[in-house]
């Protein structure tokens, strides 16, 4: 066989390897969703009782993300949430866990109390134990993509972003994005 039939040969086979990785590549991106953590404060204002103009607001862009955005993403929260959202009062504690029952439960361990102690004791977040460390702990150790949240002064704030992405570089953890159902909606 003389040699331009053997090249374009190879040359065929080059092109139909390199369709079929862009086609696993597509499907993969796909197959892929970005990960995002549901903090307390969602279900929270999803089902707010307030009744002023901010609280309502909130409400309204949550609901408005959650049926349009969420089903685009892998809906995860914790043992810590659920823990949360069980201490509330009221006919909306039942309405607040159902949102959140197709979720995948991510478990607080040993290891991620360690991690929130130490935003605590690095002035990251407040002296609270079961409160924004642990959530800020939980989706840095599952290496969740995103944090969603409407706790702005201590989450989903752009001034401790840098001390956060140092903290947790300093642990070897990723950052996942802070951000607010606003903030996805405004993108759009």
């Amino acid at each position: 066989m003389p040699y331009g039939s053997y090249s374009r040969i190879a040359n065929s086979i080059i092109q139909l390897s390199t369709l079929h990785l862009e086609k696993q590549l597509t499907a993969s991106k796909h197959a892929m969703k970005t990960r995002i953590y549901i903090e307390t404060t969602i279900p929270s204002f999803y089902y707010t009782l307030r009744k002023d103009v901010e609280s309502q607001a909130m409400m309204n862009w949550t609901r408005r993300w959650w049926s349009e955005l969420a089903p685009e993403f892998t809906l995860v929260t914790s043992t810590a949430v659920i823990a949360e959202l069980r201490r509330g009062t009221g006919e909306t504690v039942e309405q607040r866990l159902s949102l959140l029952e197709n979720a995948e439960l991510l478990k607080v361990t040993r290891y991620i109390d360690d991690i929130a102690n130490i935003y605590i004791e690095k002035r990251l977040m407040p002296n609270d134990a079961n409160g924004d460390a642990l959530h800020l702990a939980i989706a840095s150790v599952y290496r969740v993509d995103v944090l969603l949240t409407w706790n702005c002064k201590h989450l989903a704030n752009p001034s401790k972003m840098e001390h956060i992405r140092a903290v947790n570089y300093g642990l070897g953890l990723p950052m996942p994005i802070l951000t607010t159902p606003l903030n996805y909606l405004s993108g759009e």
